[in-house]
């Protein structure tokens, strides 16, 4: 599915389904929500939080679904077409970064102690 398809798939979906789109700032709280669910998982799963005992079996696939949904109904509700603002967004990252993260030497930590 490219990203063009998931935007049509979630406006189908709220459409049939949904009633309506949230309000912005409605999909805004969601979206931190969601967040914060994908960070649970995220400190449980590669952090050193252990898991609760009660049944905490929200999977890190799930939780980032979860987040892609509101990021692309916060989109489809104020116009952005994703596929335009991320290959716009690649180019900008491209131009402005290009040398910046070769040349970090905290990012090159491994080869600096192997040499």
């Amino acid at each position: 599915m490219t990203i063009d398809e998931a935007q049509k798939a979630v406006d189908q979906w709220i459409k049939r389904y949904g009633v309506r789109y949230f309000s912005e700032l409605t999909n805004m709280a969601c979206l931190t929500e969601e967040v914060g669910e994908l960070a649970r998982v995220i400190a449980r799963t590669y952090g050193e939080q252990s898991r609760k005992p009660e049944g905490d079996d929200a999977s890190l696939a799930d939780e980032l679904a979860d987040v892609l949904w509101v990021l692309i109904c916060l989109a489809n509700q104020t116009g952005v077409d994703l596929t335009q603002a991320f290959e716009d967004n690649l180019r900008k990252k491209t131009s402005r970064d290009a040398t910046r993260h070769i040349s970090n030497p905290k990012l090159n930590i491994k080869k600096n102690t192997e040499s």
